[in-house]
């Protein structure tokens, strides 16, 4: 049986109780349950890369911020794929891209509705632990994509590329742009967003490197991915350090707004801009002169590669151990990295040449 009464019991204590006393309430409830009940190679944690992939199945999309033109994007290459694979598609979540416990929330009635599996941005690496570790128990799949959280709290993690090379790149790209000398700044989303933090982390070791020694972080701002308080963290930097050469902003809300505040300033094409940015947010700003060079992946191909995770997860063919292979349609074969980590590729640089190419 796939979900106890017992299960749909705890899941009624979740949604009404508070996450501690939900935990306490159904703490007899685990993976190894559920684990027990099934008989299936997946069910004993062995994977079938055979395994048929199942139809009719429902996974439940969360990301940070609905309604947000990335998540948008992203979703709706899950969307599309599911209906290709004969799935189902759903998209729930918070208008505020801060509203962890509007995550946590959700996660709660994605499991009272008994979805398949849960594709999930995390806004907090921790926070949402206990509410998917719940979900998990009721023999729901978790994915999560754009941004992580704890690898026990989900199957498998879909990353847009390697940590490593997201940040190494964007310091790379400013500091060719910047001639390798001056004060640079980084205008980042939440402070508490997973990936955003990994990625500064490699910024800042990649700017260790002896060839960046002319060159000098003063400050990490944070705009929330709020095109708003972006646009206004990026006046305060200019105004706070008036000689900044740079800006590196590892979010498309952040460096669209920041990229709108420059091009109406005196520091166009003076200060230079970079990071993840989308070809139409970018586009417009690249043609004017205020940024020569941004970079991304494409987010229809993650959302595409995440609900085609999960449906894999649920069918049977991974379990999200190291090492397990599988393939994802057109998008060809993937491999399960270390903590579950499948990486969609390398990302793109996007500038005046090739911009035009590219509709997302």
């Amino acid at each position: 049986m796939r979900k106890s009464s017992l299960r749909r019991a705890c899941v009624a204590v979740a949604v009404v109780s508070s996450l501690s006393l939900a935990a306490t309430a159904c703490g007899g409830t685990t993976k190894e349950d559920v684990k027990n009940e099934g008989g299936s190679a997946a069910a004993a944690g062995k994977a079938d890369p055979n395994a048929e992939l199942k139809k009719g199945l429902t996974v439940g999309f969360l990301p940070k911020q609905v309604n947000n033109p990335y998540f948008t994007s992203a979703d709706k290459g899950g969307e599309a794929a599911l209906k290709e694979l004969g799935s189902n598609y759903k998209e729930v979540g918070p208008s505020s891209a801060t509203d962890t416990a509007g995550q946590v929330s959700y996660v709660n009635t994605l499991t009272q509705q008994q979805v398949d599996a849960i594709a999930v941005s995390a806004q907090d690496p921790g926070a949402l632990c206990t509410a998917l570790k719940q979900a998990m128990s009721n023999d729901i799949k978790v994915v999560t994509y754009d941004s992580d959280t704890k690898p026990e709290c989900r199957n498998a993690f879909v990353s847009q590329a390697s940590a490593e090379d997201l940040g190494r790149t964007e310091v790379q790209l400013l500091a060719e742009q910047i001639g390798y000398k001056g004060e640079i700044a980084i205008l980042s989303a939440a402070q508490t967003a997973t990936n955003q933090n990994i990625w500064i982390d490699f910024m800042k070791d990649e700017l260790k490197d002896p060839k960046y020694k002319d060159i000098k972080l003063v400050k990490i701002a944070y705009g929330n991915d709020d095109a708003q308080q972006s646009f206004q963290q990026t006046q305060g930097l200019l105004q706070e350090y008036p000689n900044l050469k740079g800006i590196i902003s590892p979010t498309t809300v952040g460096i669209k707004a920041a990229a709108q505040y420059l091009s109406g300033s005196k520091y166009k094409g003076k200060v230079k801009l970079t990071g993840l940015g989308t070809p139409n947010d970018m586009r417009k700003y690249v043609k004017n002169g205020t940024v020569e060079a941004f970079e991304l992946w494409d987010p229809a191909k993650l959302g595409e590669l995440a609900a085609r995770t999960s449906v894999a997860l649920v069918s049977g063919q991974i379990t999200g151990k190291e090492g397990e292979t599988f393939t994802a349609g057109d998008m060809g074969e993937y491999t399960i990295g270390k903590d579950g980590v499948i990486s969609l590729g390398k990302p793109t640089v996007f500038n005046a040449e090739n911009i035009d190419r590219f509709n997302f």
